[in-house]
């Protein structure tokens, strides 16, 4: 694996100048013949996709290259690439916003499709589920008392103006679920509740769901929403931070991978899914990472889904109508903004 990978690199590079009686090594030479090779853009954070990556390719010997930047980033990337992609896997990502550059893809059924739980299952297997991720809303408890955020309606509270902690859904993937699971809980007519949404942000918003959490540890903001994965890791890291499951509702989108359309190493890119997936990894999710497996056959550690208040979330439909959704914030964000 290219990235982080120095020490291996420079062990590899000492065995070819040992071969070569310490002569300068062909390039070409020292890398690997193209069908070991994989190369994947992820949107996951390094300490997720790292040991991830680095034992799939221990157990292949595929040489894997990585790329990470934003979901919406990489995905814009991967289109204006189409007639000559640079990379075989999208690794990361929630699936509406898969879904949304559905062209960009071809479906893949995955070797343990029939293991993973049918609520996270691609309809036409566009894509495969990785993780299950709820999305949660924190506050400073050291700020705010324990019952006063509750649910979706008290981040439209007057009193939390300038105070709510939310992320760029133009930028990150799970805040744009996050802004559409609010539309389904809250209910009525969107525009107003995105209206006075936009409103109590005060024209402010992060660019990622970890600033998020920052910044409410810290007390500029008094509460925020995120993902379940990341509250939980900065609460066990002492952060003063509580979490709450939205009482009147909140979802549980899965992120995921896709097999980009015209991949150069197409068939280790199916070998990739296959072992994201893999009893092996699904296991790891919740182990280490705070995460929830997709498969229906591990021995899930956090409060189950059955029991979490869960809004009416369409994948379909979210991806339908993103595009609507993030011009029509845009303009409620930026109208609020104005002097």
């Amino acid at each position: 694996m290219r990235k982080n990978a120095l020490p291996l690199l420079l062990a590899a590079l000492l065995a070819v100048l040992t071969a070569c009686g310490a002569e300068e090594p062909d390039a070409a030479a020292c890398a690997p013949p193209e069908e070991r090779r994989l190369v994947i853009y992820t949107s996951h954070k390094e300490e997720v996709y790292w040991p991830i990556v680095q034992e799939f390719e221990e157990r292949t010997g595929i040489w894997v290259d990585v790329t990470a930047g934003g979901t919406n980033e990489l995905l814009e990337r991967i289109r204006e690439e189409a007639d000559s992609p640079a990379a075989d896997v999208m690794f990361g990502g929630g699936v509406e916003s898969l879904e949304s550059y559905r062209d960009c893809f071809t479906p893949y059924i995955c070797g343990a499709a029939e293991d993973i739980q049918e609520r996270f299952r691609s309809p036409d297997g566009l894509w495969t589920p990785f993780s299950a991720l709820p999305v949660v809303l924190v506050y400073n408890t050291k700020l705010v008392p324990e019952g006063r955020i509750t649910g979706w309606g008290d981040l439209l509270s007057p009193e939390l103006r300038g105070r709510v902690a939310f992320a760029d859904p133009a930028v990150s993937g799970s805040s744009f679920t996050a802004l559409v699971t609010m539309l389904e809980a809250v209910g009525g007519e969107e525009d107003e509740t995105l209206r006075r949404f936009a409103e109590n942000l005060d024209g402010r918003q992060l660019e990622g769901s970890g600033d998020v959490v920052r910044s409410v540890a810290g007390g500029a903001d008094l509460a925020g929403v995120t993902l379940e994965e990341t509250a939980l890791k900065r609460m066990a890291a002492g952060d003063n931070i509580a979490l709450v499951y939205p009482a009147d509702g909140s979802s549980c989108v899965p992120d995921g991978s896709a097999l980009i359309r015209g991949a150069a190493h197409g068939d280790n890119a199916r070998r990739f899914l296959d072992f994201t997936v893999s009893r092996e990894v699904q296991r790891l999710l919740e182990e280490q990472f705070c995460r929830r497996s997709v498969r229906g056959d591990t021995e899930p550690s956090l409060t189950p889904l059955e029991d979490l208040p869960l809004a009416d979330y369409d994948v379909a439909r979210a991806s339908a109508r993103r595009d609507a959704v993030l011009m029509s914030w845009a303009f409620y964000l930026g109208e609020e903004g104005e002097p």
